[in-house]
């Protein structure tokens, strides 16, 4: 398959609504990106170290704010400590199975010691918005090093179950003060018997706004948009429902945020001020 036939694929596969624009620059890197899934099923092969660093030099490439650099990331391949972090994140076996496991951290606590290091305040990092750049810059790291990962052909995906128990995992991975684990992300070589595929995303007008926020359009677009989704449910085996309403119940009230209603008390038990 040529590279313009592959591109308009991926695209078929993100979208499944309308043909690819013709043009569109670096192809190959676009290629690339509309080809990420979400790989919960991996075989046991090791990451290999190279590789690990290769991934954490494409995360320090990422863009971070003043320099700053305020977020860490710790590498787990225990497969005791993946099997705790499985549980604290709400028993994701594909935390076990994955046989390294990184957990991306807002990481305030380098800088507070440099200040006390050199008897200069710090109380910059008390405040909401240093909280905020941290989370910005992990994520910003995490996902350059997802792009490294799978041109390696790995698989990653992302899980948000660290926030669920955030004193216990600190504990788990000996976080100190300052430090919190913001997101987790599995890595390894994808298992082949189970694929993963593609998963479509809304449709372009409902996220792309030129000039000034218009939502003219967006009931009708995200009315397709469910079919869409319903339909990919139907394929991967998974019982069929429409995103829309899906998504809603998923922010209802704190009982659907999984133990994540407590973030605040957390953040506090974890020497964040937030001012």
């Amino acid at each position: 398959m040529s590279d313009a036939a592959t591109l308009k694929t991926l695209w078929a596969a993100r979208y499944r609504e309308g043909a690819a624009p013709g043009g569109l620059p670096d192809e190959a890197m676009l290629r690339h990106l509309l080809a990420h899934r979400s790989v919960r099923a991996y075989r046991p092969d090791p990451v290999a170290e190279r590789v690990l660093e290769g991934a954490v030099a494409a995360a320090q490439s990422a863009s971070t704010s003043s320099n700053l650099q305020v977020w860490s990331v710790v590498a787990v391949e225990d497969a005791g400590r993946r099997a705790r972090l499985a549980e604290l994140a709400g028993g994701q076996a594909h935390i076990r199975q994955a046989p390294l496991f990184l957990a991306w951290l807002v990481d305030l606590s380098r800088l507070a010691r440099l200040g006390a290091e050199r008897s200069h305040a710090t109380e910059g990092l008390d405040y909401l918005e240093t909280f905020l750049v941290g989370v910005v810059d992990a994520a910003l790291a995490a996902q350059n090093a997802a792009a490294f990962l799978e041109a390696q052909g790995l698989g990653i995906v992302y899980i948000g179950g660290l926030r669920n128990h955030p004193e216990q995992v600190a504990r788990e991975l000996g976080l100190p003060d300052r430090c919190m684990a913001v997101f987790g992300m599995c890595v390894g070589h994808p298992d082949t018997d189970r694929p993963a595929a593609i998963k479509p995303r809304l449709p372009q007008s409902v996220v792309l706004h030129r000039e000034r926020y218009d939502i003219a359009g967006e009931d009708e677009a995200i009315g397709r948009y469910d079919g869409i989704d319903e339909a990919f449910q139907r394929e991967q085996g998974l019982a069929p429902r429409a995103w829309s309403d899906a998504m809603v119940r998923r922010v209802a009230g704190p009982q659907s945020l999984s133990g994540r209603d407590r973030l605040r008390e957390a953040l506090d038990a974890l020497g964040f001020a937030l001012r």
